[in-house]
């Protein structure tokens, strides 16, 4: 048998080339083992780092502290509000308005609270410059050049009162004159008819204030702004009131003469001094309610009052004023 040393050629198709479908299932189970692979990681890193947290609660604290800072939102910023005062345990919301003492005496201390210094002490119908509300009910206010406290028990706002259409009698005060018109009813309920004129004294320097005000409280005796006392008293707004001329105590045998001798003149307070017999009748006949009007006019006013009295500052009588209708008043006798 003769053996050739060649091989025997193929068809004309050439060798045989490899499927395509062998090399697809090799990446598919690559793909699945790098899948599996990664995997593998991330349960290891999940154990391990439950181990640290077991074996070291200072580590799990640290990684939650570190989780926290980077997912928390950052805060809301808000507008800057401006916070109460506090003296000790109180705090102090600052206000503006004028108040005035609801009693004859009022201690004024350097603390909110009845065991604070004692700094003085202010009279009823003394307005008080509060700036400011304790939350324990207490007042700031302005006292002496610099900071005070009055309990707000003893404290209010300025009363005022309520228009009486019934009152018969309705009051004109002419600042720039000093002098007081009373008016009476016309047939229409009009108060059109000059009844009464009074000769007083408003305050210097325009402490009286114009505009129109009903009358309130009264009082027979009244302490006044100095420490001194007035009678017969009718609040007419605030602490502005109708009253005598002071006295330095509550004693009708105690009066300042020599301020008795100013009526038809500015010289209060602010206040509307006017004789007893005047401040008086006022108390008697004008209700609360009363309308007051305050103002200023040169021209001439319907009625003349009566000349003041004068008091000669050596007579022994002095101390009383010579109208006072008291059955004991010297001047009477």
């Amino acid at each position: 048998m003769e053996f050739s040393s060649t091989y025997k050629k193929r068809g004309p198709g050439g060798p045989r080339r490899r499927k395509r479908g062998l090399d697809k299932k090799k990446k598919i189970v690559l793909i699945v083992l790098a899948v599996v692979l990664v995997l593998a990681a991330v349960v290891t890193t999940v154990l391990v780092v439950r181990h640290n947290r077991a074996a070291d609660p200072a580590v799990g604290a640290q990684i939650e502290t570190q989780t926290q800072a980077v997912t928390t939102t950052a805060p809301v910023t808000q507008a800057p509000t401006e916070a109460p005062q506090a003296v000790g345990d109180v705090t102090i919301t600052d206000m503006q308005a004028t108040m005035y003492s609801t009693v004859v005496t009022l201690n004024v201390r350097a603390t909110p609270s009845s065991d604070g210094q004692k700094l003085g002490m202010v009279g009823q119908d003394t307005p008080l410059s509060v700036t400011g509300r304790c939350s324990n009910g207490w007042y700031r206010i302005d006292y002496d050049g610099g900071v005070g406290y009055v309990s707000g028990e003893y404290v209010e706002e300025a009363p005022g009162g309520e228009q009486n259409d019934n009152a018969p009698y309705l009051i004109r005060v002419n600042r720039q004159q000093n002098i007081v018109t009373v008016y009476s009813k016309d047939a229409n309920g009009d108060y059109t008819v000059p009844y009464k004129a009074m000769v007083c004294s408003v305050g210097t320097d325009g402490k009286t204030p114009t505009g129109t005000y009903t009358t309130s409280d009264q009082y027979t005796w009244r302490l006044l702004s100095g420490n001194v006392y007035g009678q017969y008293a009718t609040r007419i707004t605030g602490h502005i009131l109708f009253h005598s001329v002071p006295y330095f105590t509550q004693d009708k045998t105690d009066l300042e003469y020599e301020e008795y001798n100013k009526l038809g003149q500015a010289a209060s307070l602010g206040c509307i001094r006017l004789s007893v017999e005047d401040a008086k009748w006022i108390y008697d006949n004008c209700p609360k309610g009363t309308t007051v009007v305050i103002y200023d006019s040169a021209e001439a006013e319907p009625l003349t009052p009566p000349a003041p009295i004068r008091i000669d500052t050596n007579d022994s009588r002095r101390g009383w004023d010579p109208t006072d209708p008291d059955p004991d008043n010297p001047w009477k006798q």
